[in-house]
C-alpha cells in the first residue's frame, strides 16, 4: 500500500516480540488485548495512530487494538470532497481498497453533490480531513469519548494544547473508578500562562495530570522533526519520548520502526516548552520567507536570532535545559521550514489570509503558534520575574530581551503592526550578537522555579 508502513516485523516476529514485552510490563493477561486510544484526529494524531495500527493492530489483533476518537458532525465541504475523489482515483491501491470495502460509491456521490461526507466517516476509510493528500490505513473511529478511553491502556493526546484541558477534564470523570492509571503520550505543542496567584506556565502534560489525576510519571511527551504526511510516506525521521524512566525506555522501543527512530530523554520540561516555542517562531519564519522572496540569507539570520531567544527562554524555565541540538534542534528547523505555523505566517505576509479569519484554518487545523505567542508574552512580561539587562544593568521583564517575540505579539495579538515589522526586528542595527544572549543565559542565574510552580490543589511535578 502506498504511504503505508508495512509491518516488516510480521515475518520475523520482531513487532510481536516488542508488543509482548510491553504487554508484560503492563500486566496484560492472555486474551486481553493492549488497548490504544487516540484522542483527537488532526494530521499528526491520525498519523501516529495509523503507524501503530500498521505495526501492531493489523497483524496482531488478538494482542493490540487501536482506536481513534474524534468529534462527530464535521461535514466535508464540496470542494474537499471533489479533491478527495481525485486523490482516491490517482492511487490504485486506495481505489481497490475502497471498492473491496464497498465504500467507493459514497465518494462518487459526494463529488456530484448528492451526499455529504463527514470527517469521522472518511477517517474510518483512512482520510484525515487536515491531510487529504496522504491516505492512511483504515482506522477504527469512535465518536463517543467515554467509549474511546474508559478502558484504554495507552492514550495518545493528539489534541491542540488549547483543547487539551477541556477534553481531558471530561476524560477524568470517566476514569474516577479506575484502579490502574493508563499511560498517556502527549503530542501537543503549546502552553498556557497563568498569572494568578503567581506567573507560571502550564504544559499539556501538567494540564492532563491536573484534569485526570493520572500521576506525571505515567504522562510523557513525544516530539521531534515530524511532518506528519512525510512520516507516513516513509521519510526517515526521529523523535524523542520524554518523561519518567519507568515508561520512556520501554515506550521508545515499542514505538520505534525502521523509518521512525524514537529515542528517550528525561528532560520533559525543555522539550515541551521548545515544542510551544518553535510554533511561535515558525510563524515569523513564514513571514520572513514570504517578505524576502525566500531569501536564504534572511531566513538564516532569522533562524540564528530566534533560536537564541528560545535558548534564553528555556534557561528561565529549566535549571539545566537540554541543549538545542539533535532532534530538539531538528524539530525547530523543520517546523520553521515547512510546518503549518510557517505556512500560516507565509500566507499572512502574502495577504492570502487575514488575522480576522482566526487561528483554526480549513485543511490545516489549529495554528497553535498564535495562542503560544500570547501565553509566552504574558508570562515573560511580568515584572515579578525580572532579569538584569546586560547593557543598562537595570531590572527588566524577560520579554524585553526577546525582540522577535515582542514583535510577533504586536502583529498577531495586539494587531498594532503589519507583518513587515518582523523584518525591522531582525534588521535592527542595535541588535546584539545572538551569541551574547546565549552566553548571558548560561552565565546568569536565570532559572525561575516559580515559573513551574503550581498553586495549591494542583499536582506537583
Amino acid at each position: 500500500m502506498v504511504g503505508s508502513y508495512a509491518n516488516g516485523a510480521g515475518k520475523n516476529g520482531a513487532a510481536e516480540g516488542k508488543l509482548d514485552e510491553l504487554r508484560r510490563r503492563l500486566g496484560k493477561a492472555e486474551g486481553d488485548p493492549l488497548r490504544i486510544a487516540g484522542v483527537g484526529a488532526g494530521a499528526w494524531g491520525s498519523v501516529f495512530c495509523a503507524l501503530l495500527q500498521d505495526a501492531y493492530g493489523r497483524d496482531h489483533r488478538d494482542k493490540a487494538q487501536v482506536r481513534v476518537w474524534r468529534r462527530p458532525g464535521r461535514a466535508v465541504d464540496r470542494a474537499t470532497a471533489e479533491h478527495l475523489f481525485e486523490v482516491i482515483n490517482a492511487r490504485e491501491a486506495v481505489l481497490r481498497r475502497l471498492i473491496r470495502r464497498c465504500a467507493y460509491l459514497k465518494y462518487v456521490e459526494a463529488r456530484l453533490g448528492d451526499r455529504t461526507l463527514y470527517a469521522d466517516e472518511i477517517l474510518r476509510d483512512g482520510f484525515c480531513l487536515n491531510m487529504i493528500d496522504t491516505p492512511l490505513c483504515p482506522l477504527k473511529v469512535v465518536t463517543n469519548l467515554q467509549e474511546a478511553v474508559w478502558d484504554a491502556d495507552i492514550v495518545i493526546n493528539g489534541l491542540p494544547s488549547t483543547e487539551t484541558r477541556e477534553v481531558f477534564g471530561e476524560i477524568g470523570r470517566y476514569w474516577k473508578e479506575r484502579i490502574n492509571p493508563p499511560i498517556i503520550i502527549s503530542l501537543a505543542k503549546g502552553i498556557e500562562a497563568s498569572l494568578d496567584p503567581m506567573p507560571r506556565i502550564i504544559t499539556p502534560t501538567q494540564m492532563i495530570a491536573n484534569a485526570t489525576g493520572v500521576p506525571l510519571e505515567n504522562i510523557l511527551y513525544l516530539g521531534g522533526p515530524n511532518i506528519a504526511s512525510e512520516i507516513y510516506n516513509k521519510e526517515y525521521a526521529n523523535a524523542r519520548i520524554c518523561g519518567s524512566e519507568k515508561w520512556r525506555k520501554p515506550l521508545s522501543k515499542f514505538l520505534r520502526q525502521p523509518h521512525f527512530i524514537v529515542w528517550d530523554n528525561s528532560d520533559l520540561i525543555t522539550h515541551e516548552v521548545m515544542g510551544g516555542l518553535k510554533n511561535i517562531y515558525a510563524i515569523g519564519a513564514g513571514m520572513v520567507a514570504a517578505l524576502t522572496n525566500e531569501s536564504a540569507t534572511s531566513k538564516a539570520v532569522y533562524f540564528s536570532l530566534c533560536t537564541s531567544e528560545m535558548i534564553y527562554i528555556t534557561h528561565l524555565l529549566a535549571e539545566e535545559p537540554e541543549r538545542l541540538s539533535g532532534p530538539l534542534l531538528a524539530d525547530t528547523y523543520v517546523t520553521l521550514l515547512k510546518g503549518r505555523n510557517a505556512w500560516y505566517g507565509h500566507k499572512l505576509a502574502k495577504a492570502e489570509l487575514t488575522l480576522e479569519m482566526g487561528d483554526s484554518i480549513k485543511g490545516k487545523g489549529t495554528i497553535q503558534g498564535v495562542s503560544a505567542v500570547n501565553a509566552f508574552y504574558e508570562l515573560l512580561s511580568q515584572g515579578s520575574i525580572s532579569v538584569t539587562h546586560p547593557e543598562t544593568k537595570k531590572h527588566v521583564a524577560p520579554v524585553e530581551l526577546c525582540p522577535i517575540l515582542k514583535t510577533l505579539y504586536k502583529i498577531l495579538i495586539k494587531r498594532e503592526l503589519g507583518t513587515s515589522s518582523i523584518l525591522e526586528a531582525i534588521r535592527d542595527e542595535s541588535m546584539s550578537d545572538p551569541r551574547e544572549r546565549i552566553e548571558m543565559a548560561q552565565r546568569q542565574s536565570l532559572y525561575r522555579p516559580s515559573l513551574l510552580g503550581l498553586p495549591k490543589g494542583d499536582i506537583k511535578l
